[in-house]
């Protein structure tokens, strides 16, 4: 692709970068195919190749965004399927944000619009506010219906809340037994106030497999909520808080623990994101959980052969390029892996994007559930939260985090999930991706960490 920036305009380090990433795109249009707001609009201003025309434009003539462009840039998730894809590797991931950070510098949205956001990065990434926030928004259930649409859905997401989230405390769990490895959790923001859950099993299983675990006083949210609403102010701030909570213990740790595999895309790219030799390190240490657990080499699981249907979260597959490990682990914890018809497709959670963009993250939820149902699956697993929640909205199924069942299956606790729901009695069958054989189609994942 030409572009024609005047040379003042390439002497911004973000225009810069935006027109290397530019030229690299040919317009083949195989992304356009993998494209959830394209499949579902047929409009090529909601495919990747259409916003990147649209971004250049802006870029290129300044000032003021048109509505027109800031409506179908807001309707990208970032989901990255483009970014699988597409044959010669162009870096949407990067461009979209800077795209995003341009709007929010430049266009000033209706006020309704302007306060929502505002509401979502106050209080969303701070895990005490949103705990709060929640318990707010449980007492307003009774007049939900009188409330603007979006904000409904706010009132859903809290009265929807299973599993009581925990707000963990700065400290250093020891290992059970011999210690092995030394690392970090990143315990998450939302997760924290939504689901004590998945810290919970994720630290059982760590300190049963030789691990102690630390967690850092200072420790944050990972910046992704509000770099994807084009805040890059604060999502740098937020990043560089972890960086400096952990960087005199970088050199003692094994890894960078995170469970929520949209954090975990965000923290791999700190490098970028600040710029400095603590964050490339930082970033370098970081693992999923599922890519952790892999390299300890675990036991062989005692698992009930239940039908499991993983989700791939978009920013597992997609950013991080992690799809077959957790099937392996789940198949090899006993479990009867299922895989779910259009694997590749986005649930529509997508960070804030179900608070933003509900009709549309509404038609994706249901679809994705729809899918998951037609293979008959005894329970559901994720390795992100937003899309546990997401899924649980449209399914009856019991939604799991992958980590909860493994840390069941070689010792831990049963979800509370499950042991709330009556499920039926397993069928010994063989697993639809055996242990130590990679799923079908599923992205470069293995030693990978990340895409950038």
């Amino acid at each position: 692709m030409q572009t024609t920036f005047t040379p003042e305009q390439l002497a911004q380090p973000e225009i810069a970068e935006a027109d290397g990433i530019l030229k690299t795109c040919v317009h083949y249009g195989f992304c356009t195919a993998t494209c959830p707001t394209y499949v579902l609009f047929r409009d090529e201003n909601d495919s990747p190749r259409g916003r990147i025309d649209l971004i250049r434009a802006m870029l290129e003539k300044g000032g003021r965004p048109n509505a027109k462009t800031v409506h179908h840039l807001d309707r990208c998730l970032s989901c990255l399927s483009c970014m699988t894809t597409c044959a010669v590797k162009v870096d949407y991931a990067h461009l979209i944000d800077i795209g995003r950070a341009y709007i929010e510098t430049n266009y000033r949205r209706p006020v309704s619009e302007r306060a929502l956001r505002w509401l979502l990065a106050s209080v969303l990434p701070y895990p005490r506010r949103f705990a709060a926030a929640l318990f707010l928004a449980r007492m307003a259930g009774p007049i939900a219906g009188l409330l603007p649409s979006r904000l409904r859905n706010l009132i859903t997401l809290a009265q929807d809340q299973k599993s009581p989230g925990e707000v963990l405390r700065a400290t250093v769990l020891a290992p059970t037994g011999a210690k092995r490895r030394r690392v970090a959790l990143l315990p998450g923001c939302a997760q924290q106030a939504l689901n004590r859950n998945i810290n919970a099993a994720t630290i059982r299983i760590l300190q049963r497999h030789g691990c102690e675990v630390v967690i850092a006083p200072g420790i944050a949210c990972c910046g992704a909520l509000p770099l994807h609403m084009g805040r890059s102010e604060q999502a740098r701030a937020l990043a560089a808080a972890n960086v400096a909570a952990l960087a005199a213990d970088l050199e003692n740790l094994d890894a960078v623990i995170v469970n929520a595999s949209g954090c975990g895309t965000t923290v791999k790219d700190y490098g970028h994101l600040l710029g400095n030799d603590n964050a490339r390190r930082f970033a370098a240490l970081t693992r999923d959980i599922t890519e952790f657990l892999a390299a300890l080499d675990l036991p062989q699981g005692n698992a009930k052969p239940y039908r499991v249907a993983y989700h791939d979260a978009c920013s597992l597959q997609h950013g991080q390029r992690i799809a077959s490990v957790p099937r392996q682990l789940l198949s090899r914890a006993g479990f009867n892996v299922i895989e779910v018809p259009e694997r590749h497709f986005c649930c529509g959670s997508a960070g804030t994007y179900n608070l933003l963009q509900p009709e549309i993250a509404a038609t994706l939820g249901e679809r994705k559930a729809a899918h998951i149902g037609s293979v008959d699956p005894d329970i559901v697993a994720a390795g992100n939260l937003g899309c546990m929640v997401q899924i649980g909205r449209y399914t009856n199924l019991p939604v799991v985090h992958t980590v909860e069942l493994l840390d069941w299956a070689t010792g831990g606790l049963e979800p509370p999930v499950l042991s709330r729901c009556k499920l039926r009695a397993p069928v010994d069958e063989p697993s639809a991706v055996a242990p130590g054989i990679a799923a079908p189609s599923s992205p470069v994942d293995s030693n990978a960490t990340a895409i950038w």
